[in-house]
């Protein structure tokens, strides 16, 4: 897979990129700099912020304190064999992969037969793009994807906070999805992701900021005013893509409004140091690190509630002690047990990456109660077998968040229960009123419930 190339990000939190710019319909529009506006404000299209779209378990979740949600996946899966125990329930015993964990026991549910159906699509890694919408059929014709979980949340919850959600990755790509089904790039420079969220612009900067937003607003009331003259010589069709529009419209009206009020707030104040970006592209653990080294303190300072994280496999060898093939070519191991072994130690480093972040959370203390409690952090992949590009089984950890956790939940492995399942009581947890999420058969997944 290819890295893609991302913009920077200024002292004032304002992307050079934005991943909304493609969101309106193809019909004629008015020549305006509309790639250059939604790029230089960073604001994404359908993100809707409106008081009245809470529900009362939403305000009841932030009447009891804050709630969030982390997602982390990595791309080229697990070695299934080295995840999941054989015993289900509280007493399973351990495994290579969960002994890197241990220390965390109780605080996490491994998860086997669940996955999204109908996960076949244009290539054996393009569930990769469905992961947190489950959407089916990914990169066939006619496919359109579906907003992701996140950004369902967001839309709830991205009202009190700075950023709605950060995208993070070791790559510009992300799992993260508008309602038009458009990609919102990942920050995958650590120190320009610390700069949007704790370092002050410069006055100039500053004013220039607000520049853009004004000018942004400009834009968009001349882009609603010509496109109004549009409704009266189009059909029907081309009228329900018109009222999408304007729907877009008053959506990011109300964005460009929260990011004027944002711009001219101090940010959090904290002792940490910025951190140092490592130029190596194939050192994947340092980078994965780095990204996981932010999480708290993006979410201790209440700079966001939503995150996603995006581990994507490469076709480099990894720095990682006695790994001499690259990651994509280990995970087509073909039971190889040369390529087991070396890709045992990249997933083993993944893997206590994964616990140093759920260590670190656990040890922020918040009232009576700490970030990683507070926190539903889900981590996985969206193949179960990457050796054959399999979708089903997926190996996902399902920690904190208010669950009663410290088991294994061992799921019919041949009819798999929808992972739009476990979303849906995940975003129920962090007080949405919802009972359906994508390709989901239920509200909740069987043995999983709250503290």
């Amino acid at each position: 897979m290819k890295r893609g190339q991302a913009g920077g990000v200024n002292a004032c939190g304002a992307p050079a990129q934005s991943g909304g710019e493609n969101l309106l319909m193809p019909v004629p529009m008015p020549s305006l700099a509309r790639r250059t506006f939604l790029r230089q404000t960073g604001i994404a299209m359908a993100l809707p912020l409106l008081e009245s779209m809470w529900s009362s378990r939403a305000w009841a979740a932030v009447a009891e304190g804050p709630r969030r949600m982390v997602s982390i996946c990595t791309s080229l899966g697990l070695h299934a064999p080295s995840l999941f125990p054989v015993e289900s329930g509280r007493g399973y015993g351990s495994t290579p992969y969960l002994d890197l964990l241990k220390a965390n026991r109780d605080d996490f549910t491994v998860f086997s037969g669940i996955s999204h159906p109908d996960q076949s699509g244009a290539d054996g890694h393009s569930s990769e793009s469905t992961f947190l919408t489950s959407a089916r059929h990914p990169g066939l014709g006619g496919f359109r994807n579906s907003i992701s979980v996140d950004q369902l949340a967001a839309e709830k919850l991205g009202v009190v906070t700075r950023f709605s959600s950060l995208q993070l990755g070791t790559s510009n790509n992300s799992q993260s999805y508008t309602r038009s089904g458009v990609m919102i790039p990942a920050d995958y420079e650590p120190s320009k992701v610390f700069a949007k969220l704790f370092l002050e612009g410069s006055a100039d900067e500053v004013k220039a900021q607000m520049r853009r937003l004004h000018e942004g607003r400009s834009i968009m009331d001349r882009m609603s005013d010509e496109v109004k003259h549009l409704e009266n010589r189009v059909g029907q069709a081309d009228r329900e893509r018109l009222d999408e529009y304007f729907t877009s419209v008053r959506e990011m009206e109300q964005r460009l409004a929260a990011a004027e009020a944002w711009a001219q707030r101090p940010k959090p104040k904290i002792t940490e140091a910025p951190p140092s970006d490592i130029a190596e592209e194939k050192d994947l653990i340092g980078r994965m690190k780095l990204i996981f080294d932010l999480v708290p303190l993006a979410l201790r300072t209440d700079s966001t509630r939503i995150i996603t994280i995006l581990v994507q496999g490469r076709n480099d060898v990894p720095k990682v002690p006695g790994v001499e093939m690259d990651h994509h070519n280990l995970s087509h191991h073909g039971q190889d047990e040369n390529k087991l072994r070396q890709l045992h130690l990249i997933e083993q480093a993944q893997m206590q990456a994964f616990g140093g972040l759920l260590s670190a959370l656990k040890q922020q203390q918040e009232g009576g109660s700490n970030l990683l409690q507070r926190t539903a952090v889900l981590f996985g992949s969206n193949l179960g077998n990457a050796n054959s590009h399999d979708t089903k089984n997926l190996p996902i950890i399902l920690a904190g968040g208010g669950f009663r956790h410290g088991q294994h939940l061992k799921l019919d492995e041949k009819n798999n229960t929808p992972l739009g399942n476990l979303f849906v009581q995940t975003l129920q947890r962090l007080g949405l009123e919802v009972d359906a999420f994508g390709t989901s058969s239920g509200a909740s997944v069987p043995g999983l419930e709250m503290a």
